[in-house]
């Protein structure tokens, strides 16, 4: 039975894009039938990401208002045959696709692929609604950052009331320096104020913008930690029992009420 993801977050910069790249990548080394919806019309980045931008022709405004099948717009990746990509926009904005005509693409996609991955705008505005749609299951991008988690506390909150109820969570850009500094939040701190089951422990990685700028998610760099984790993340979407990268316990808050009271 086919999924459908939708990964989003509420601040913008965290990942999220990163992020629905390398599943999609990773999903598709194991032989599954992957294709990528990208929702963030005006601001795409998911084609440079996995080196596709050169091969678009249509996209999913054109889908989405029946100038084209979805079939002569996506966009077969270069090197994994099950991968697949349905672009949108650079010029029309996140208003040029509704909610209902974003469920019915994807009742469609349903019967031909495993995993449908949305790749969502940030924020909570209409193009959030509509991402969210079709969901089975919302993916929140964040990071160890006070305000990155408030604003991924906020986009729980909208899932929820969009009765979205499996939602899970990734932190993107641990610095494990930091943490053990106390300059970061750690998992602890995190899962206290999220309080969503965590399925990604994401190290802040130099090799993800060498694989951003060569269109090559890390995921397929042997030597990347972050490559490691996203294949780890792909192995616990699939059902397997992963243990967690491990990092420094003690995090900020409890070194703030460390140094503020002697605890």
């Amino acid at each position: 039975m086919s999924k459908v993801y939708v990964i989003t977050s509420g601040k913008g910069g965290v990942g999220k894009t990163t992020t629905t790249a390398n599943l999609g990548v990773g999903l598709a080394m194991r032989g599954k039938k992957v294709v990528l919806v990208d929702t963030d019309t005006g601001l795409r980045n998911l084609d440079l990401l996995l080196g596709l931008e050169n091969r678009i022709m249509y996209d999913l405004i054109d889908v989405a208002e029946g100038r084209v099948p979805y079939k002569k717009a996506l966009v077969r990746h270069k090197k994994y045959e099950t991968l697949f990509l349905l672009p949108t926009s650079q010029v029309k904005d996140k208003t040029s696709v509704n909610p209902e005509q974003l469920v019915k693409l994807c009742e469609d996609l349903r019967k031909e692929f495993d995993y449908i991955l949305i790749d969502c705008p940030a924020g909570i505005e209409q193009g959030f609604k509509t991402a969210i749609a079709a969901a089975d299951t919302a993916i929140v991008v964040t990071m160890p950052e006070i305000s990155a988690v408030r604003d991924a506390d906020k986009i729980i909150g909208e899932l929820s009331r969009a009765e979205k109820e499996d939602i899970k969570l990734i932190v993107n850009r641990i610095r494990p320096q930091m943490v053990e500094s106390g300059d970061m939040l750690d998992m602890n701190d995190i899962n206290d104020i999220l309080s969503i089951d965590c399925i990604g422990q994401v190290p802040d990685d130099e090799m993800v913008v060498t694989s951003t700028n060569k269109g090559e998610p890390c995921i397929t760099m042997e030597h990347s930690l972050a490559g490691q984790a996203y294949r780890n993340i792909v192995g616990r979407i699939c059902g397997e029992d992963i243990p967690f990268m491990e990092f420094p316990k003690e995090g900020f808050f409890q070194r703030l009420k460390r140094r503020v009271f002697g605890a």
